[in-house]
Parts: structure tokens; C-alpha cells; sequence
């Protein structure tokens, strides 16, 4: 194992100033019960929050890159009303959980969840993943499937390389995040990025500017991964997203594995969970509901 291996704060200082930062974000916008626990792994410790009562099959949350638990916000109320919600803050990924070993490839991401369900006690669950988290809940999906009753994808990475496009969007957001307020939320519908919108998530993004990200780019999703995929699976892509020509994959899922129910979100960009929050909720809740077995 090697130091640049893993990711973590540049320093000490660095550090505490993303978690003063991420202590306001949680107390502004996340529920007071909330219950938090820090969870050891083979990777490292991993920050979770379980709210909601009720005995259905819970909700597993599974962030982008660069995002942690309180990104879900928007969504956690409207997915707890009938269900536990647990949002799960990766190793590796700017928050509260604290990388110890590099995770190399799927087999690593799909231990590390392992260890996590079985650290809270869940037997089965139903994934949610936004784009790294998509990847992630997927690759569980395939390794684990008698554990996932369903699995919900937002714009999941892993389909296909990154093109510019994307690397355009993501260093254009990033200047546009440096900006005043006004000129970012025009900027948000410019780019159709409406985490630039969200002043709490955009305090917490410029505060893990020190923070270094190390973890490998995932394997590409193979056409014998979609096919083997034998867990009901909801894919909802943004029309115009920035990571893929969303219509021709959205075709081309279908075709390989015509089990996955994809939907298009018009006009929607790569930013579904902020820019669409009614939307994934309902259609999550509605897609879920049926699948409790």
C-alpha cells in the first residue's frame, strides 16, 4: 500500500475546515435524528446515517464522486416516510469516513459494501446510486444479487469512456462554483448543473478543495454485465446529459437486457438528484414499492 494511494485531506488544517464546513451543511438542511455511525472495514472506517421507521426493505444511498451523505438531502424525507434510509458516505470520498486502503477495482468496491450492510445488520436492501454511486450499486447488484431486491441508477458512470464533454462540464462547473451567488445560479442553468443552485452543498464543495481524490477510474459496465444483471434495475437518465449520448444508451440497454426499465428525464442534464428531486423520489418510491420479496 502506498500513501498516494489513498485519498484524504492535504492537512490537518484542510481537514478541519471541511468538517466546520460539513457540521453546518448538516445542521442547516439534515434531520436532527438522524442516527449516525462510523463503521470499520477492510478499507477504512465508513460514516453512515440510518431515518425512517417502518419494516420494509430499506434504502441504501450511494453518492457521486466528490459527494457524500448530505448530498442526499433533497430525498431523504420523501424516501423515509414508509422506510429506514441509509445514506452511506464511501471511503475515499470527501466526508466523514477515513481511507485507510486503496479499493483497486470491483471486486474491492463490492467487499467494501459488504462490509458495510453487514456492519448495520441488513440482510436486503434496495440501492440507490448517482453516477460513481451508480457504478457502485451496480457492481453490487451483479456480485450480490439475493441481497438487492432492487436497484434505482441515476446517470450511473461506467457505460463508456469519459469524453470531453464531460471534463468540459465538470472544469467549467468548477469555475462557475468560485463565482458570486447571482452569476453561479445563472450559471447552473447555463450548464444545467443545479448543484451550482444549492448555496449549503456549494459551502461544502469549495471546502473539500482540499481534499484529494485518488481512488482508480472504474471498470467500463461490459454488454455481458447488462445481460447478467438479474435484479429488477430502474435506470433514469438525463436527456442531455453531460456523460453520454443518454437516447442511444438508453436504446441500447433495452436492447441488451430487456428486464432494465430506463427512462429519459427531459431536458435534464447529469445533475439528476438536485436538479429533479420530486421526480427521482416518486419514481423511486413508485419502482420500489412493488418489490419488497
Amino acid at each position: 500500500m502506498t500513501v498516494e494511494a489513498i485519498s484524504q485531506f492535504t492537512s490537518d488544517r484542510a481537514r478541519t475546515r471541511f468538517l466546520a464546513a460539513y457540521e453546518r451543511v448538516r445542521h442547516r438542511r439534515w434531520p436532527a435524528d438522524a442516527v449516525a455511525a462510523d463503521l470499520p472495514t477492510s478499507f477504512g472506517t465508513t460514516r453512515v446515517y440510518r431515518w425512517g421507521e417502518g419494516d420494509d426493505l430499506p434504502f441504501v444511498l450511494l453518492p457521486g464522486a466528490g459527494g457524500n451523505a448530505l448530498s442526499w438531502h433533497p430525498h431523504l424525507r420523501r424516501l423515509g416516510r414508509d422506510r429506514p434510509v441509509i445514506a452511506v458516505e464511501p471511503v475515499g470520498e470527501p466526508g466523514c469516513s477515513v481511507q485507510s486502503r486503496p479499493l483497486d477495482g470491483a471486486e474491492d468496491w463490492t467487499r467494501w459494501l459488504d462490509e458495510v450492510l453487514a456492519g448495520l445488520a441488513v440482510d436486503r436492501v434496495h440501492l440507490v446510486g448517482c453516477s460513481f454511486g451508480g457504478w457502485v450499486a451496480l457492481r453490487y447488484a451483479l456480485h450480490a444479487p439475493g441481497r438487492v431486491a432492487s436497484t434505482v441508477l441515476l446517470d450511473p458512470a461506467g457505460f463508456g469512456r469519459v469524453g470531453g464533454r464531460f471534463l468540459a462540464w465538470v472544469l467549467l462547473s468548477g469555475l462557475a462554483g468560485l463565482a458570486p451567488a447571482p452569476v453561479r445560479h445563472l450559471a447552473a442553468r447555463v450548464l444545467r448543473n443545479a448543484t451550482l443552485r444549492d448555496d449549503d452543498l456549494m459551502e461544502l464543495l469549495r471546502a473539500s478543495f482540499g481534499f484529494r481524490r485518488r481512488h482508480p477510474v472504474p471498470p467500463a459496465v461490459t454488454d455481458d454485465d447488462v445481460r447478467r444483471l438479474d435484479v429488477p434495475v430502474l435506470v433514469l437518465l438525463g436527456e442531455r446529459s453531460q456523460l453520454y449520448d443518454a437516447p442511444t444508451l438508453a436504446a441500447h440497454l433495452a436492447a441488451q437486457n430487456p428486464a432494465i426499465q430506463v427512462e429519459l428525464v427531459p431536458e435534464a442534464g447529469h445533475d439528476l438528484p438536485l436538479s429533479h428531486p420530486t421526480l427521482i423520489t416518486t419514481h423511486t418510491n413508485h419502482f420500489t414499492a412493488r418489490r419488497q420479496c
